[in-house]
């Protein structure tokens, strides 16, 4: 298990964990990181993410993407 914030560009993983505050772990499951959700990377620029996840993307911030483990 590793944080998100590992994964490059074109890496596929499901979420294990979200960790973090309460209000940190409901940001992002409104966004739909919840476990055993798909994820994969479309890019990475300065640390900040661009997933695709449930059919959307997401860009995420290095940040929250620390506190989601897959």
């Amino acid at each position: 298990m590793q944080p998100l914030v590992f994964l490059q560009n074109g890496d596929q993983a499901r979420i294990k964990r979200v960790g973090g505050a309460l209000e940190t772990r409901r940001f992002l499951a409104g966004l739909g990181f919840v476990e055993d959700a798909q994820i994969s990377v479309i890019s990475r620029l300065n640390g900040n993410l661009i997933v695709n996840i449930k059919d959307s993307r997401v860009a995420i911030n290095e940040d929250m993407a620390k506190h989601i483990m897959v």
